[in-house]
């Protein structure tokens, strides 16, 4: 859909009465409007204060980096192609995800999903299409209404509660089996390209994956799921959770993301070569990937429970070795014939962005790429004895993006600037908490 007519249409056609109007901020978080369908249609979109994009998940704002005059409004404009159906809502509706624009219709650079255009447009340059297949993890969590107590597994059809891993268990994914037909009808009605679920190491823990195409409509897709599953999971009494490390003694949740790239010249994968074997592309990006993405993890890690998900033995990578097959690896390469080959970047945690997740991977890929990088040797052991090579806390990170002239250079200097504030501001607040460790051992102690 393309015109104002045909969004008409499309409404009346799918009697449609309300529209979620959407935008992406900063934290992947949908804000927006609810508006009536004959409004929105007549509008074509709606308008939303910048400070929109300087929100941090805790509701403050990184005030010091108000984007424009006096909190200007931005015109926000639907992209049609993300219209859907709200399967779960109780009034027929739909849903679709916007682009920002300032009133003398320049893009606002810094929105998560501007950010990601920005990078596939210099993939376009070189004549180049980047696809992706992302993975994503979340648990299941009995309700929890007090933050002060830690997270649950919920009960499943038996009644009992899964205190035990059970990776890949097929009677583990059955204890939920009616919260997962309905990811799957609402995903289906809104046509996400889910593949396959199975249940991952933690208890209660599940990993859904995409099929693979266009970065930019995965990462749309992403941003849905979480929408998706979170809401079934409240008609079903429990809690869905994308926190990078939500359980103390569980593993971690990630988002991994499965990138491969086209060159339009040639119609084939960029990372083979005409006789199926390894292209020198394929190195450069993976150099690229080992080079960079240290510099970039901050939009990959973005919180400070981020950083309990990097633990030796968790399931989580601590390096950016690369290896065939080798899941101790943050970047493996998977078997595939050499129409497919990708490599898998398994840095980012479930928390992550996936508009800034993706954009850190193909940013980073793209710089191995221009700059010819060489990765290291292919790691064919246990990567898991090597040393720490990602940053270990939030402030480390923050510090490298920061001083990343790449970073800058390929994101924009106003973007990284706002994230930094934001990161900063969260940091804050979270400092600002007593945490239960501390009355434990400190208050009668010391």
């Amino acid at each position: 859909m393309t015109a104002d007519a045909t969004l008409k249409d499309w409404l009346e056609a799918n009697n449609i009465d309300e529209v979620e109007a959407l935008v992406p901020d900063m934290a992947g978080i949908a804000r927006g409007k609810f508006m009536p369908a004959e409004t929105f249609a007549a509008q074509g979109g709606m308008r939303l204060p910048s400070s929109v994009f300087i929100q941090t998940v805790t509701g403050d704002y990184a005030v010091e980096e108000i984007v424009g005059p006096l909190d200007e409004d931005l015109d926000a404009v639907p992209d049609l192609d993300t219209l859907r159906v709200v399967p779960w809502a109780r009034e027929p509706s739909a849903c679709v995800i916007h682009d920002c624009f300032y009133p003398d219709g320049k893009p606002v650079e810094i929105a998560p999903r501007q950010i990601l255009r920005r990078v596939l447009a210099l993939y376009a340059e070189q004549g180049w299409t980047p696809f992706a297949a992302p993975e994503v993890e979340f648990y299941l969590v009995q309700r929890n209404p007090d933050p002060d107590y830690p997270l649950e597994p919920p009960v499943g059809r038996s009644g009992r509660q899964e205190l035990v891993r059970s990776p890949f268990s097929m009677d583990a994914i059955d204890e939920f089996e009616p919260l997962i037909d309905d990811i799957y009808d609402y995903c289906e009605a809104q046509g996400l390209m889910v593949d396959n679920l199975v249940h991952e190491a933690g208890a209660a823990q599940l990993e859904i994956n995409f099929l693979h195409g266009d970065a930019l409509a995965l990462s749309d897709q992403v941003f849905m799921f979480k929408r998706i599953v979170r809401e079934v999971a409240m008609r079903h009494q429990v809690h869905a959770t994308f926190m990078a490390k939500p359980m103390q003694e569980e593993p971690g949740s990630s988002m991994h993301w499965h990138i491969s790239v086209t060159d339009d010249n040639r119609n084939a994968n960029l990372f083979s070569a005409d006789d199926g074997s390894e292209a020198p592309a394929f190195r450069h990006f993976i150099g690229g990937l080992q080079r960079h993405l240290p510099d970039l993890h901050l939009l990959c890690a973005p919180y400070v429970n981020s950083y309990r998900r990097i633990a030796r033995y968790m399931s989580a990578p601590i390096n950016l070795q690369w290896g065939y097959d080798n899941r101790t690896v943050g970047l493996r390469v998977p078997r595939s014939t050499p129409v497919s080959r990708r490599v898998e970047n398994r840095l980012a945690g479930a928390d992550a962005n996936p508009y800034l997740a993706a954009a850190a991977t193909l940013a980073a890929g793209y710089l191995g790429l221009m700059e010819k990088l060489e990765p290291a040797p292919p790691e064919t052991g246990n990567a898991y004895k090597r040393p720490l090579e990602l940053p270990r806390n939030l402030d480390v990170a923050l510090a490298q993006l920061q001083e990343s002239e790449a970073g800058q250079r390929i994101l924009g200097t106003d973007f990284l600037q706002v994230y930094a504030a934001i990161k900063r501001r969260e940091f804050q607040r979270f400092f600002e908490v007593i945490s239960p460790w501390e009355r434990e051992h400190l208050l009668l102690s010391v």
